[in-house]
């Protein structure tokens, strides 16, 4: 983090919207969501199906999508984040996972679902943006981040971690796991945590238009954004 050029560049006009409409976002509870530290994918994984289940989402989660944030170098810097003991909440993970819900047919921000997250729990999708991965500044092309947005009906039939990425050359665990049974895919798969990890800059959509979404609503491991693009994606979905 040490290495990060800040400098300032100005906020486009359509995270300024995003933004500005951000006072109408609804503040929930972390605590009434299962949270593991150190195991975001699970974690989303849950509260996708909580979503649903409390009626915060359609009953299938067809307003979800869950997104893997990483690059090839596994260092991602995001802001606001409660496990940093930096200033605003910088912090470098390997990969984070996040949740997007967007409403079809409906006037209205997406949301962001971020348990790792001290802003507003849900923000707007333009206040993250603005506050946690922050492209106003401006970062060496190693740590530039990239995004796999992944529809969360079909995450939550393939998705699948026997938390092995977990434990060390010792078999020791590096961060204690979660009290229930490990996740298993719909069809056997027990461990595909590195396919939706795995990024590079080839993966990347080089232009994000209405077919990129019908990709995203029929592909196991969706498309790779950049993060120019993550605010102009959901604004095609309608």
């Amino acid at each position: 983090i040490a290495e990060l050029n800040f400098l300032k560049e100005k906020m486009s006009s359509n995270l300024e919207l995003e933004v500005r409409s951000s006072a109408t976002v609804p503040s929930l509870q972390v605590p009434t969501f299962h949270h593991t530290p150190y195991y975001c994918e699970e974690n989303i994984y849950l509260l996708c199906k909580k979503l649903c289940d409390d009626g915060l989402a359609d009953p299938n989660g067809s307003d979800l999508f869950v997104i893997f944030i990483s690059n090839e170098k596994k260092q991602i810097p995001l802001w606001h984040q409660k496990a940093s003991q930096r200033a605003e909440g910088v912090i470098l993970w390997d990969y984070h996972v996040i949740c997007v819900q967007k409403k079809r047919n409906e006037n209205s921000s997406s949301l962001v679902w971020d348990l790792d997250s001290s802003l507003p729990f849900p923000s707007s999708l333009g206040t993250y943006v603005a506050d946690s991965i922050r492209p106003s500044i401006q970062i060496f092309s190693e740590f530039k981040r990239f995004f796999r947005v992944v529809h969360a009906p079909i995450f939550l039939r393939h998705f699948a971690s026997d938390r092995r990425h977990m434990k060390d050359s010792a078999g020791n665990w590096t961060a204690d796991p979660p009290s229930y049974e490990a996740i298993v895919a719909e069809d056997g798969a027990v461990h595909n945590l590195n396919e939706y990890i795995t990024v590079s800059p080839d993966d990347v959509v080089k232009n994000v238009e209405a077919d990129t979404v019908n990709v995203v609503l029929s592909e196991k491991l969706g498309v790779v954004i950049g993060e120019d693009d993550l605010l102009g994606f959901f604004s095609l979905i309608s």
